[in-house]
Parts: C-alpha cells; sequence; structure tokens
C-alpha cells in the first residue's frame, strides 16, 4: 500500500473502528439492580416527571437539558466540501460533538436536517426553523452548523426571536470572535487603531458578511470595508446583491480584489486558494495584517505575505501560525451561557469571548500549561513561541485550541456579560471560582 493510499484510508478506519461513528451515549447514573432499574424508569420515573408538571423550571434539576446541545446541520454550506447534504454531513456534526466534549464537557447530539430544501436543493429557512424551534422543551442551546447563505441569515434570527435558549450559528459568529480577537493583538503589534484601519473582505458569504458586521460592533467604521464576491467589488451600482450584501456596497472605482486591496491594513479572506499574489500584498498599507482562511489551500500562503510585507499572517490551517480555529470560540461560549441558563447569546458576550482570547494570547504562561502545550506543540514551544511575560507576537496572535485555559476563561467572561446583559436565568457569585471549577470540570472529564 503506497503512503497516499495510507494517509486516505487513515481517516476512513478512524470513523469505522472499532464501531462506526465517534459518538456513543453514556449513562450518568448507575442501572445494575432491580432498585436502580425502578429509579430509573417506571416507577421511580414518575416522581421527576410530576415534579416538573408542576414547577416547569425543574427539567433543569431533573433532567440533562442544562448540559444539552443539538448541533443542527442540513449540509448545505460544509466547509471545504459545499452542499453535500444531510447525510454526508453526518461525520462533521459528530465531529463537532466530540469537540463539545473534549474541549467543555458538554454533551452534544447531532442532528442532519432531511427534507427542508426548496426545488433548487437550497435550504428552505421555514422548513429549518419550524423544525427546530420544536426541540426547545430537549436541549439547553442550539448551535446551527453549515447552513448555506442567505437561508442561514433568516434561520438564526428568527429562532433567536423564538426561542429562549441560546442559538448561535457558529459559521457565522464562530469566526467572527476568533478573528476578531487576532486582529486586536495584531493591531496591537502594528500600533494602529481599529476605527481607522481600512477592511477588504473577500467572501460576502455567512462568515465574510458576519465577521464584517461583528468588527463594526467593536468599533470599525462600515465606510472603511470593500467586500469582495465571486464577481467582484460589491459597489452601489450593483443590481444583483441580496439584502445582507447591500449593506456593504459602496461608491468606488474599485472592481476588482486587486483594486480594492490597494491602501488596505486588513484583508480576510473566505473564498478561495491563491486568489491574492505577493504583487497585490505589496499595494496594501504600511505593515498589513492578513487572515488568509480559505480551506485547505489558502488565498496566500504566510511565506509569501510576509515575504511581500505582511505584519502579521493567520490562516484556518493548523500547520501555520495563528490559527484562526473555531474551538478557541464555541466550546466555551456554550460553557459560560449554560452554566448561568442564559435565553440568548448576545453581541456583549461574543464581544467579551473576543477580548477573552485577545487577553490569554498576552499572558504569561503558566509552567503546567506550558508543559501541556509544550506536547500539543512540540515546534511551537521550541520555538519560543510561548514564552516571556508577554508572549504576544506576529507568530502568536491567538491562543492554541489545547492551552487548557481557553475554554475556562471565555465561559467566565461570557457568564459575566450575560449577567451584565440580562439574558442570565441564574447568576455566579464567585467568578475566580467558577473559572476555577471549569477548567478542574474540564480536567476531570478528560482524565
Amino acid at each position: 500500500m503506497t503512503d497516499h493510499t495510507r494517509s486516505d484510508q487513515a481517516p476512513l478506519d478512524y470513523h469505522e473502528k472499532p464501531v462506526p461513528g465517534k459518538i456513543a451515549v453514556v449513562p450518568t447514573k448507575p442501572c445494575r439492580t432491580q432498585q436502580e432499574l425502578a429509579m430509573a424508569y417506571t416507577p421511580g420515573v414518575a416522581k421527576p416527571c410530576l415534579a416538573i408538571r408542576e414547577q416547569p423550571e425543574a427539567v433543569w434539576n431533573y433532567t440533562s437539558r442544562g448540559n444539552l446541545v443539538a448541533v443542527v446541520s442540513d449540509g448545505t454550506a460544509v466547509l471545504g466540501l459545499g452542499n453535500i447534504g444531510p447525510e454526508a454531513g453526518l461525520p462533521v456534526m459528530e465531529g463537532k460533538a466530540v469537540l463539545f466534549k473534549r474541549f467543555a464537557d458538554i454533551d452534544a447530539v447531532p442532528l442532519c436536517l432531511g427534507k427542508v430544501f426548496n426545488d433548487r436543493n437550497r435550504t428552505d429557512a421555514q422548513k429549518v426553523i419550524e423544525t427546530v424551534e420544536r426541540l426547545e422543551p430537549t436541549f439547553g442551546g442550539i448551535n446551527l452548523e453549515d447552513i448555506g447563505a442567505p437561508a442561514c441569515f433568516e434561520v438564526e434570527t428568527v429562532l433567536k426571536w423564538r426561542m429562549n435558549i441560546p442559538v448561535f450559528h457558529d459559521d457565522q459568529h464562530g469566526t467572527a470572535i476568533i478573528s476578531l480577537a487576532a486582529i486586536l493583538n495584531a493591531l496591537e503589534l502594528t500600533g494602529k487603531r481599529l476605527e481607522e484601519c481600512r477592511f477588504v473582505i473577500n467572501g460576502a458569504g455567512a462568515a465574510g458578511i458576519s465577521c464584517s458586521e461583528f468588527y463594526i460592533t467593536a468599533g470599525a467604521r462600515r465606510e472603511n470595508f470593500l467586500m469582495c464576491d465571486s464577481k467582484g467589488v460589491i459597489h452601489d451600482e450593483r443590481t444583483d446583491l441580496t439584502p445582507e450584501k447591500r449593506k456593504f456596497a459602496v461608491h468606488t472605482a474599485a472592481r476588482t480584489l486587486a483594486d480594492a486591496l490597494v491602501g488596505a491594513d486588513i484583508f480576510l479572506g473566505f473564498s478561495v486558494g491563491n486568489c491574492v499574489t505577493k504583487a497585490m500584498v505589496g499595494t496594501m498599507a504600511r505593515g498589513p495584517i492578513i487572515f488568509a482562511m480559505a480551506n485547505p489551500v489558502p488565498e496566500i500562503f504566510p511565506a509569501d505575505a510576509l515575504e511581500a510585507g505582511a505584519a502579521v499572517v493567520g490562516t484556518g490551517r493548523t500547520d501555520f501560525p495563528n490559527q484562526i480555529n473555531n474551538v478557541l470560540g464555541f466550546p466555551g461560549i456554550f460553557r459560560g451561557a449554560l452554566d448561568v441558563r442564559s435565553t440568548d447569546i448576545t453581541e456583549g458576550m461574543k464581544l467579551a469571548a473576543s477580548r477573552a482570547l485577545a487577553a490569554l494570547a498576552c499572558e504569561p504562561v503558566p509552567a503546567d500549561v506550558f508543559a501541556e502545550l509544550r506536547i500539543a506543540y512540540e515546534e511551537d514551544a521550541a520555538n519560543g513561541v510561548f514564552d516571556g511575560e508577554m508572549p504576544l507576537k506576529r507568530s502568536y496572535v491567538i491562543p492554541k485550541p489545547f492551552d487548557s485555559r481557553v475554554v475556562p476563561r471565555v465561559a467566565r467572561m461570557v457568564a459575566e456579560a450575560a449577567m451584565v446583559e440580562g439574558v442570565a436565568r441564574i447568576a455566579i457569585p464567585d467568578l475566580d471560582a467558577y473559572e476555577q471549577a471549569v477548567a478542574e470540570r474540564v480536567r476531570r472529564a478528560n482524565r
């Protein structure tokens, strides 16, 4: 068998053996005796059922709902694969469930929806909405995943309004939260201000539009954005724009990505590989920041961007510095939201998550955390990436996924923001103790 054949077979073996799939249901209570069976099911189960009927809020005390998230997709916009359908998307959603459990000890159920499409095999937003809103009695939160634009915008907006639990489309907001944290630290290194920077966004789908809107919430100016889709720059003379794109239509002579990049401070790519050249980077403003997040081939490779004058470069890949990885966000965000029984994930909670991540990259790495990072990122540790009282550097503007401080810190900041914004149904009186408790919970879950 050739190396190529082995590399192709290994992921299939991983997903098939020793049993198909990546997740299973594990009971949290014993069921070994007649008495325990009677407690788990009839007749004992009647007691909590009646308690919940009398007081619906008791559902959080007697069921697993408070630690249960639905990962919902229709498979129409799977990262790097496109519209592959719900069955083919199921391994991805199972993978998301694994990450919820591994990083935040959250139980997650993958739900891939069929028969929610229109006659063009695209998402029918109303069908998804009608299906998902009926899940509310079972789950503490909804993670929407890989649902194509523009339907994804309507799906999330309506569900957030109709449901009394957190609804979060990770393709939109996860990337926005992580990339904003990286941008804030990159600006610290370059001495630039967010509100003064000119942005070029290549890719006007869910991620590109939501990231741009989030940066504006954080202080960037809408008039400083040039957005490109597959037809070029989104300008005010175009008549083919969706409502979401129309918000970024500007009066400009720029028509191509190359035109747009002239004088820009920040480039973010959510598009296709190798669409940015070194010559194009050379036309950008002094010390440009480049996050080329197309996978598996970025819009420009880091070595080329740095050679052309970029100050900071990030990608979506694990094998380059500054990976914009959503696993830095959603586990801690949902951990914090669930623990205060939040009814929503607000803009303030998302901004809190970004700031938590940005701050962590600037803090000295404790010895015990460094020992873990040295195992997970041997080369980075050997190269001094995590060293110093202020580790922030152009090769380290965002923490790593296996930094055990990430989920507890993000959860803490999100929980605090939820309480401040009035969407928390329970209060956490001691946030220092809470952060430590989350860290210990995750450690116990991974022993």
